[in-house]
């Protein structure tokens, strides 16, 4: 749709949206046609090779992801945004305790992001009063480090991440969507990881299968957030002490060696989650979870989710003091949770943790979790 502001021509309306971005808090903005995503066909092999695991929802609208019309009826252009979140360097989570990853340490960063987006929606429409315009963070089918790259904010790396040279990995990437056409910037045609395999060679559960392609389901990230069955016993050793996440192909990085430190308070750790003491865990029933993690991104792990992530932790630590925690998860009311914990309990090889394991056994109606516990007390035979 053109301008109605006769005043006001493609490139001053790409200027000025840029301004607000940043005055937002946006710490990049580029602008590109609505286009099919280049990495369409890569997307879709992707899928088939089963990477995706079982966020099936990726498979169920791959279709959507063809054109950013799918997004915005009418799309022309796209202000592709990016929020940086690096905060501090995170200390060691030591004994009894879990890492998260740097994204989740404070407030949902969609709240965040969302409020900036809707007051540069209203900014486009006091400027392009008959344009229509949409906002969107991560959840609409939109291949962003794609049209991120054609909006030249940087090159997708060897870990898949969108790469700055300024801002390293550590941001988020939301879309302004308009039917108006924009100024354009040029694509971000170089690619900069070169010879390096530092995040390739770092991962622990060996997620990457070929530079530039991740196979979600061995990603700590998927394992702790995204899967909702029982862990793999394969790669939980490879989990380490993360219980959220995971960012060591970005800690390794050496682009984001120098990226500057973010000025938005809101992504700034929450008490008692950098690291995240993991025993309390399983004192917090629905109601408890809820009251503390609502707001944050680990409610996306639900209660379970993040019970069976702290179990797989603490039986890598084999940390004695979280014994007392690990025997009341075994006797959670989620099957997801007491296999878990019989898992940590079999890695202590100690007498009081098979006590726990035999006393839950004689009681236990879920044939998965019988089979755990089994497992484990044969280890200590």
């Amino acid at each position: 749709m053109p301008l109605n502001n006769e005043t006001m021509d493609a490139v001053e309306l790409t200027a000025a949206l840029k301004e607000e971005a940043r005055r937002l808090g946006f710490d990049l903005a580029g602008a590109c046609p609505a286009v099919s995503p280049a990495g369409l066909d890569r997307f879709h092999a992707w899928l088939a090779a089963g990477y995706a695991g079982e966020m099936t929802y990726l498979a169920g609208r791959a279709e959507a992801y063809e054109h950013p019309r799918q997004v915005l009826d009418g799309a022309r252009s796209l202000l592709m945004l990016a929020t940086n979140y690096r905060t501090r360097q995170p200390p060691e989570a030591g004994a009894g305790r879990g890492r998260i990853s740097r994204y989740a340490w404070g407030n949902d960063y969609h709240d965040v992001i969302h409020e900036r987006l809707k007051q540069l929606v209203g900014f486009f429409h006091a400027l392009a009063p008959q344009g229509k315009a949409r906002g969107v963070v991560d959840t609409a089918p939109l291949l962003e480090r794609e049209v991120a790259q054609l909006a030249g904010l940087g090159w997708i790396g060897k870990n898949t991440l969108l790469l700055n040279r300024r801002l390293g990995s550590w941001f988020f990437l939301a879309a302004l969507l308009t039917d108006v056409e924009l100024a354009y910037d040029d694509p971000h045609a170089a690619d900069h990881c070169g010879t390096c395999r530092a995040c390739l060679d770092a991962c622990p559960t060996d997620a990457f299968v070929a530079p530039y392609v991740l196979d979600s389901r061995r990603c700590i990230s998927y394992l702790t957030i995204e899967l909702r069955a029982a862990i793999p016993p394969e790669l939980r050793g490879g989990l380490g002490d993360w219980v959220f996440g995971c960012d060591v192909c970005q800690d390794v990085c050496p682009w984001n060696r120098k990226a500057p430190a973010t000025g938005e308070s809101s992504f700034e750790p929450a008490a008692g989650s950098n690291p995240l003491e993991l025993a309390p865990l399983f004192e917090l029933d629905d109601a408890g979870f809820r009251a503390r993690f609502r707001h944050t991104p680990l409610w996306r792990a639900k209660r379970r989710g993040l019970l069976r992530n702290a179990a797989v932790v603490l039986g890598n630590q084999r940390h004695a003091a979280a014994l007392p925690a690990l025997v009341r998860g075994l006797n959670d009311s989620e099957p997801l949770v007491r296999a878990a914990c019989a898992w940590a309990l079999g890695q202590y090889g100690q007498q009081p943790a098979r006590e726990a394991l035999l006393a839950r056994r004689a009681i236990e109606t879920d044939a998965d979790v019988s089979d755990e516990i089994t497992a484990m007390l044969s280890l200590s035979c």
